[in-house]
């Protein structure tokens, strides 16, 4: 991987646009002078200045803060929702793919009653519910609801693996099947996982980001990236820099995102490729 990622100049930018978005999320809120609710009466939809360094809102609300605050919590609700999903998919597909048999068909039953539920319609009705559960209940509904797609690409991958074999002759040995898994399914399917991992961070920012804008996500006093583009959607012609600071973090995170998901696969399996051992 050290040999494949210098060779991709959009990685490298990938990946500095990632530790940048990160850092002012981080440290963003603790570097302004004013928190995200602050109000300052006296500068009601004020452009970016000295006092104000990304303008302020139509009720006075710094939108450096107000920017930051909702990076944070958007990078925080993609990150939870990409990594449940990938590891329940992994789990549920590996078992799948593996055991077979009943194990196999009741968990692929499931996967295909979730595939048919509409999830948007879904969280629509149970959003005003997770009104009072916090942000970590409605990332856990967005993870439940996108899982499905992946779980079917490891129970195929699973079924493959199976039939390799040191897989069969670990079998025939007596070697415990959750061993057999950890040594042997799961390793070759860390490369598809941990690129779909990070792509599914990006997806998951825009699906939170979507539905904070049609008002089923997070929830004000709190802000989202996708809170903060809503609100600012009037006035992105009269007073771009509400529209243009939050939407631009958002289209920048998902660029960089997918930058580095494409280096990543490109690097994993070419390094998969090299360590396979020839029939």
């Amino acid at each position: 991987m050290r040999q494949a990622l210098p060779r991709a100049p959009g990685a490298l930018l990938g990946l500095v646009l990632i530790v940048l978005l990160c850092l002012y999320a981080g440290v963003g809120p603790y570097m302004s002078p004013w928190s995200p609710t602050d109000v300052d009466y006296g500068s009601l939809s004020a452009p970016p200045g000295a006092g104000h360094w990304f303008g302020t809102n139509r009720i006075g609300q710094d939108v450096f803060a107000q920017t930051a605050r909702g990076l944070q919590k958007s990078l925080l609700i993609g990150l939870f929702v990409a990594l449940a999903g990938t590891a329940f998919a992994a789990l549920v597909g590996t078992c799948a793919g593996y055991f077979g048999g009943w194990t196999d068909r009741a968990l692929t039953f499931l996967v295909d009653v979730f595939l048919v539920v509409p999830g948007f319609l879904v969280l629509v009705v149970v959003a005003p519910a997770l009104r009072g559960a916090g942000w970590a209940a409605y990332a856990g509904a967005l993870a439940a609801l996108g899982w499905m797609l992946t779980a079917r690409a490891v129970r195929a991958t699973a079924l493959s693996l199976r039939e390799r074999p040191y897989v069969t002759a670990a079998r025939h040995m007596g070697v415990p099947p959750l061993r057999i898994v950890r040594r042997h399914i799961l390793p070759h399917m860390t490369s598809f996982l941990i690129t779909h991992a990070t792509l599914a961070t990006a997806g998951a920012v825009i699906s939170e980001a979507g539905l904070s804008y049609f008002g089923f996500g997070v929830q004000p006093p709190d802000v989202s990236l996708g809170t903060l583009i809503a609100d600012s959607t009037e006035a992105a012609l009269t007073y771009p820099w509400m529209f243009f600071f939050p939407t631009g973090m958002l289209l920048c995170f998902v660029l960089a995102v997918n930058l580095v998901g494409e280096a990543l696969r490109r690097a994993l399996d070419f390094s998969a490729a090299r360590t396979e051992v020839p029939a």
